[in-house]
Parts: structure tokens; C-alpha cells; sequence
């Protein structure tokens, strides 16, 4: 049913009313006769306003946004929730504690790191280790070619994709970017859970 622009009620219409309330018995003894509800006009939307007077010869304002929007992957793996030991997730922080086992995944190409990093990941918790290094490096800076921008480090952005999708992600508690002892921004920790707890 197409809805009525809003106006006022039609004479017909007010006495259709009239009618249907002198048939209908109130809830309540004491409530008050009400007359027809006219209907509001719809609220406009506030106008914008003015742009600030702009002179000849005087700067443009930098409200330009940034292109890339996506908060940088070190920053998304820090806010991620703790799902392991609160104390043991800070001493692993602070590089307190010492990977079990490494895998170094420099020079590799996505289709040979992925299927190591799988094997690797999974022996590891077959093994019943609990923390292990996976080493990515930084990546190299690639020339500014345009306006999308292109993320630095293929497999240090691959990475923790792989380890929260099957079959790596039931077997991985917690990723999060190393202590710079252990290699920084170019390395994760990957905290696995216990073989038993799939």
C-alpha cells in the first residue's frame, strides 16, 4: 500500500472517524474523548552550512583522509583479545618467555611458506610445543607506484590470515608480534593451545 503524502483529514474521512468513535466503548470509564490525530509534516534535514570564505591566493585547508583507513596489522594483533594466561601473555611480550621451536619463512614465495608454515605449525602441537617463532621479515618497501596503497611484507601480512583459518586456526591460541629480541616487527609468536584441547 503506497503511503499518503501528509496533509489534513478529508471531510469524509472526519466523519468516518466521528462514527467509528461513538461505536467504540472506551478502556476506561474515566478516559478523556480524544479528536482525530492531524498528521505532522515530515522534520527536514538541517541545511549544511557555508563553507568557510575562501580569498585568492590563500591555502586550501589538509582535510584530505589518509588512503589506507586499516589500522596497521602490529596495532589489529595488540587490540586483539587475550585468549591465553594473562601473565604468561605479558612475559611472552617482554620476551620473558623462549620459543620452543622457529620457522624462518624468509625468501619463500606464498606457495612454498604457506604448506611449511601448515606442517611446521601442526608438528609443533603435535610435539605438545606451546609457543613458536614464525619468522616473516619486514618485508621490502616497494616504490609508490599510486594511490592504492600496497602493505609492505607479503607473508608478514599472510601470515597471521593462515593462522586463524583451518586447519591452523583451532590448534593457535594467540598471535602477536615478537619481542625485538626475537626479531620485532618481522616475526610472531604463535601460542598453541594444549594437544588435548582441540
Amino acid at each position: 500500500m503506497a503511503r499518503r503524502p501528509p496533509r489534513g483529514l478529508t471531510d469524509e474521512e472526519r466523519a468516518l472517524w466521528q462514527k467509528v468513535a461513538k461505536a467504540a466503548t472506551p478502556m476506561r470509564r474515566d478516559a478523556p474523548k480524544t479528536d482525530p490525530v492531524e498528521p505532522q509534516p515530515a522534520k527536514r534535514k538541517p541545511v549544511p552550512q557555508p563553507v568557510a570564505p575562501f580569498r585568492m591566493g590563500a591555502k586550501a585547508p589538509q582535510t584530505a583522509l589518509p588512503h589506507d583507513i586499516l589500522p596497521d596489522l602490529g596495532d589489529r594483533l595488540n587490540d586483539a583479545p587475550v585468549r591465553m594466561d594473562r601473565k604468561a601473555f605479558t612475559r611472552m611480550k617482554r620476551g620473558k618467555l623462549g620459543p620452543e621451536g622457529r620457522i624462518d619463512l624468509h625468501g619463500m614465495t606464498m606457495d612454498q611458506a604457506h604448506p611449511a608454515l601448515t606442517r611446521f605449525i601442526l608438528g609443533a602441537h603435535s610435539d605438545g610445543k606451546r609457543l613458536v617463532l614464525v619468522i616473516t621479515g619486514k618485508g621490502r618497501q616497494a616504490p609508490d607506484d599510486g594511490p592504492i596503497p600496497i602493505r609492505r611484507g607479503i607473508l608478514k601480512n599472510q601470515v597471521p590470515q593462515w593462522l586463524s583459518m583451518p586447519p591452523l586456526g583451532p590448534v593457535v591460541l594467540q598471535v602477536t608480534p615478537a619481542h625485538q629480541k626475537h626479531g620485532g616487527g618481522g616475526a610472531y609468536y604463535v601460542y598453541l593451545r594444549r594437544s588435548g584441547n582441540r
